[in-house]
């Protein structure tokens, strides 16, 4: 088979002309799993960003080599595998075989089941009745061995947007290995209303020590991991409505072995005058955001917002050596030159470095803020639901972002727009014809385009070099998996994962998980648990919520590819917008470099890892 070796064409730490030192990464393992198909065993094994160019790949089953010689692809179809076979992969460098990997026996279905405890339900003080449902989750490595944990946040089933009145149950925090061990739960308690803009929280190797911290913002009466709470154990600071509009606001870093609280501070910025933030019953105050990101090109910080129809305010803060310290604060509210983000934010914020400094920055809807804090730019075209970036024009220098806006009256005539991530130069648009335009995604779906293609709830499909394709648009538009053996990307809209066929204009579906008894979060918006190259190749894996909260499905492809690419979670870009997959309107997360058909080889950024 004729393999596209992409990885082989430069060292996968090769560096790109920015960076001048490399970014700290996760210390991952083989990540080798096997699925049993029709045609035999699938096995399939992560290529690493810190290994050379000429590393090649030796199988082997119950102890014997599968592959004739050390093969260049990342993924084997073995026919006389069994489903009590136990296979482990060899990398061979300079000739030489290094050790084993870790043993994988077969799934006997097409996903892993993860056992959950789901909590008892409760009642909220205005006598509703509640129980719990497994919403938005993250990966890290919590506890230093190379493989990935889940954390998983429990929501109450009366759970609220800002804009609705009513009091909630607590939200809950879990952490699971593969095989079901809960490590901890952390309650946030009563101070924390349960909803997708109240409860943002990032798992991430902040302080380069191999094990994942959790950081989050807490309230009086959070109990950690190991049953401690934090603040007034007794305090309720719920108004009648079920807002909580007063006591103090903290934010803290938590252990992600034990669960225990290590560091707490006051979160920033203060809520202050409720009124201030646009409204006076709640709404607007309490719209939080959190994100991870490279602000010093090496090191990866804490970014925690607060704030984006009117003023924005934007935190970043530091783990290290067992101290938090703040690194900067942007204040749309304290000067002139900062101004020009209140109003711009979206319902999520993506990291990237967009202007090729070695920095990221943080793409906050419709303006960007650098990565020393400084306003890089605003499009003034306002808030908006959905935004992506990505390198999504190989035939552009650098990054693009894809948004669509709410508010006619500040978008014009740019309702669906892709703009200069370095500079906020609109390169194209697209009528929002006088409405709200909900949803808006920017994927390569059709390789007889260049780059991605980008659509939205209204209006045609676009190619990422401002084309109009149609004047319709795909009837898929809430989220995206690189699923199947090319490297289009496919649509996953709630439990589906649907290829997109140019010819008949239409979705065809690859995986139903609802014949699995998975079910989506969200309502309309319809996501996973999560999606992310979790292990396995660099395809994508799906984990989704089964029916009734009590286990995950994490699925798997079994599509073998002739495809080879550094582990998604080894591009740092990639990697951090997983991280912030359970805050907000999530959207997918996107890689650094343009990944898509007729692709070029990828400049991977230099990294470390523990």
């Amino acid at each position: 088979m004729f393999i596209r070796f992409f990885a082989g064409l430069l060292l996968a730490g090769a560096a790109m002309a920015a960076p001048a030192a490399p970014r700290q990464m996760e210390r991952l393992d083989r990540g080798l799993v096997a699925l049993q198909t029709p045609a035999g065993v699938f096995v399939s094994w992560r290529l690493l960003g810190t290994e050379p160019a000429g590393v090649r790949f030796n199988v082997y089953r119950d102890g014997r080599r599968v592959n004739a010689e050390p093969q260049v692809s990342t993924n084997l179809s073995d026919r006389d595998g069994r489903p009590d076979s136990i296979y482990t992969v060899r990398a061979v460098v300079g000739g030489q075989q290094l050790p084993a990997s870790a043993g994988a026996l077969p799934w006997a279905q097409p996903y892993l089941r993860v056992p959950l405890q789901k909590p008892p339900g409760g009642v909220s003080p205005d006598g509703v009745a509640y129980n719990y449902e497994a919403n938005d989750g993250s990966a890290a490595d919590l506890d230093g061995d190379g493989q990935y944990e889940l954390i998983v946040k429990w929501q109450p089933t009366n759970a609220h947007d800002n804009s609705h009145k009513g009091h909630t149950g607590p939200t809950l925090l879990d952490a699971y290995r593969l095989d079901g061990t809960r490590l901890w739960r952390i309650d946030l308690g009563p101070n924390i209303r349960a909803g997708a803009h109240y409860t943002s929280f990032l798992a991430y190797d902040f302080d380069g020590d191999g094990q994942a911290e959790v950081m989050m913002k807490t309230a009086d009466g959070t109990v950690d991991g190991q049953g401690h709470v934090i603040g007034d154990a007794h305090a309720d600071h719920r108004n009648a409505a079920g807002y909580v509009l007063a006591g103090p606001e903290f934010l803290t870093v938590f252990n992600g072995r034990t669960g225990a609280a290590m560091a707490t501070t006051n979160y920033v910025p203060a809520r202050g005058d409720v009124a201030a933030w646009g409204d006076g019953y709640g709404n607007r105050v309490d719209r939080f955001l959190a994100g991870v990101a490279y602000l010093d090109g090496q090191r990866p910080s804490a970014v925690f917002s607060r704030g984006y129809y009117t003023r924005a305010v934007i935190a970043a803060w530091d783990w290290r050596d067992g101290k938090l310290t703040q690194r900067w604060v942007f204040d749309s509210d304290a000067d002139e030159a900062s101004k020009p983000v209140a109003g711009q934010g979206a319902h999520w914020f993506s990291v990237a470095d967009v202007n090729g400094d070695g920095l990221d920055d943080i793409v906050y809807g419709a303006a960007t803020i650098s990565g020393t804090g400084r306003l890089l730019y605003s499009t003034g075209l306002c808030h908006g639901d959905a935004l992506h970036v990505s390198a999504f024009d190989p035939e552009r220098e650098g990054q693009q972002v894809f948004m669509v806006h709410e508010s006619p009256r500040c978008y014009g005539e740019h309702g669906l727009e892709m703009h200069d991530a370095a500079t906020g130069r609109v390169l194209w648009s697209m009528s929002g014809q006088n409405t709200d335009v909900g949803r808006g995604v920017c994927f390569d779906i059709d390789p007889a385009w260049p780059g991605a293609e980008c659509w939205g709830s209204v209006g045609g499909l676009m190619s990422a070099g401002g084309q109009r394709i149609s004047e319709r648009h795909p009837n898929r538009m809430n989220f995206a998996v690189w699923w199947d053996g090319d490297l289009l990307r496919e649509s996953l809209d709630h439990v589906a994962i649907d290829k997109w066929n140019p010819a008949t204009f239409k979705f065809e579906n690859l995986l139903n998980g609802r014949q699995y008894g998975a079910a989506s979060n969200n309502g309309t918006k319809g996501t996973p648990v999560l999606s992310a190259d979790l292990f396995g190749d660099w395809r994508e894996e799906v984990v989704w919520r089964n029916e009734d909260s009590t286990a995950l499905l994490v699925f798997s492809t079994t599509t073998p590819t002739e495809h080879r690419l550094v582990t998604l979670m080894h591009d740092p870009q990639y990697r951090v917008q997983v991280a912030a997959q359970n805050a907000g309107y999530n959207q997918p997360p996107h890689t650094s470099y343009h990944l898509g058909a007729a692709m070029k080889p990828p400049r991977y950024l230099p990294i470390t890892t523990p």
